[in-house]
């Protein structure tokens, strides 16, 4: 319902930086898990190899991520807090995106609504740091450190308080914080992962880098985050169309889920949930599944970044295909195909049950 007088004339008036950013970090910072997932995100952009996370009430308190990536010099830091500033790309094509950054709103958003503070040394530089609380930028200050960059992010949401009603218990967006780093470390096999939880003082997440060629890297890597049970029981994916390259693995039919929590789709490297892709998944195993059923799958889309379109969504969590058709039916007819010529393998854990049964 309109109430709005059509007599009265409301006036236009330009927002100050503060209120975008609240606005921008609305869009981009949801919860504990957004704030973790961008920050992982700048340090694998940064070349890192190893990231370690630390985390207190969910992430509510405390987020803590550091990297031992390129890191920054003492004049990158206040740019680094500007909103649509960015080292990822340089504007003049929107669709050639190779990184996982490229909007320049994350740290601006993340200092408007918390207590935001980053600590970094470029090679050749001495290290500095710079503190924002809720959009009020600090000077620069000499500070020690090894290459890399440190972001400290406290009292998430302090400067919006509303928002912290829609949080959920600290357990719940613990919880969320560890899918977050598991799923960025599923596609990340040769950098090392760690996330810790403060308040009990221990790690809830551990992967060391992995070694060897692409498959095999991968393949201990998902054997460490989805279990060994999974690669056990899953098939290799490998197949091209047009330009579009299918990698990962897939799960057999025995092994599939009452819920779909065990699928991670990925486009160049980037987690998504793309109503295309989990569809395309879906009808894969169609004739294989009953109802109610869900397939376990990890599944790696590569293709030329101009492609697709990644900038659709301000949490980067959606795609769209220029050719929506070939990604589909590459999906479809790759799955198909394996579980095909997977005939009646079974599942190694259902016959493990059944024998654990027949043997009691």
């Amino acid at each position: 319902m309109n109430n709005h007088d059509p007599q009265m004339r409301p006036v236009i008036r330009q927002l100050d930086e503060a209120a975008a950013n609240r606005i921008a970090a609305g869009e981009v910072v949801e919860r504990p898990a957004s704030a973790v997932k961008e920050l992982v995100e700048n340090a694998l952009d940064a070349g890192a190899a190893r990231v370690d996370i630390a985390i207190a009430k969910g992430g509510k308190a405390l987020i803590r991520v550091s990297d031992d990536g390129c890191g920054m010099a003492a004049q990158d830091l206040p740019l680094a807090l500007a909103r649509h500033a960015t080292s990822k790309i340089d504007g003049s094509d929107l669709l050639d995106i190779r990184s996982f950054g490229f909007r320049g709103e994350a740290l601006p958003s993340l200092g408007a609504v918390g207590r935001l503070s980053i600590t970094s040394r470029a090679a050749g530089h001495d290290g500095a740091q710079i503190a924002v609380t809720g959009g009020r930028i600090g000077p620069v200050k000499p500070a020690a450190g090894n290459r890399g960059t440190m972001v400290e992010l406290r009292d998430l949401f302090f400067a919006t308080p509303a928002r912290l009603k829609f949080l959920r218990s600290d357990r719940a967006e613990t919880q969320a914080v560890a899918e977050a780093v598991r799923r960025l470390a599923m596609a990340e096999p040769y950098v090392g992962f760690t996330l810790t939880d403060e308040d009990e003082g221990r790690v809830l997440f551990r992967a060391d880098a992995e070694q060897g060629e692409l498959f095999g890297a991968l393949q201990t890597r998902l054997a460490r985050v989805m279990g060994r049970d999974f690669i056990d029981n899953a098939l290799l994916i490998d197949a091209t169309r047009d330009g579009i390259t299918l990698t990962g693995f897939a799960a057999l039919p025995t092994y599939s889920r009452g819920a779909a929590v065990a699928q991670h789709l990925y486009v160049n490297g980037r987690p998504v949930r793309d109503k295309l892709l989990t569809g395309a998944l879906r009808a894969g195993y169609m004739d294989v599944l009953a109802s109610g059923r869900h397939p376990a799958a990890v599944l790696f889309l590569t293709c030329d970044p101009h492609q697709v379109d990644v900038n659709v969504h301000p949490a980067k969590a959606e795609v769209r295909f220029r050719e929506p058709g070939i990604a589909r039916g590459l999906v479809v007819s790759a799955l198909r195909h394996a579980l095909a010529g997977a005939g009646h393998r079974a599942s190694t854990t259902v016959a493990a049950a059944a024998l654990g049964g027949g043997a009691s």
